[in-house]
């Protein structure tokens, strides 16, 4: 079997010195990026929460109004057919009264060459 040795390599460069030193210069750069990394990832969490949320809350037009989704759609060819067909029944038109003063055809046109 192999023995190892005790000793470390020597570090030659003045960073490798600087390390040997102070192990921390690891630790802080590490510790920075961790912190770093958890505010960048704050905006990302946060607007992914919120498409959720809207999503969920999004509201169609018809259930704000409580309106039944299984209702027979508008066509208006079809209410024409529908009214033409129930203008065969009996009615009978009645005369509004006109205001006092009034004529029957309505409010005669101003001239206004005859006012000046």
């Amino acid at each position: 079997m192999t023995v190892f040795s005790s000793s470390q390599p020597r570090a030659s460069s003045k960073v490798g010195q600087a390390v040997r030193r102070h192990p921390s210069l690891f630790a802080i750069p590490f510790l920075v990026l961790m912190v770093g990394a958890s505010f960048g990832l704050q905006t990302f969490t946060q607007v992914r929460y919120e498409v959720h949320d809207g999503k969920r809350s999004q509201v169609s037009k018809e259930e704000e109004l409580g309106l039944n989704k299984r209702r027979r759609k508008f066509d208006i060819r079809e209410e024409y057919y529908r009214l033409q067909s129930a203008g065969d029944q009996d009615w009978e038109p009645k005369r509004v009264a006109r205001p006092p003063g009034v004529p029957e055809w309505g409010v005669p046109p101003v001239d206004e060459k005859k006012e000046n």
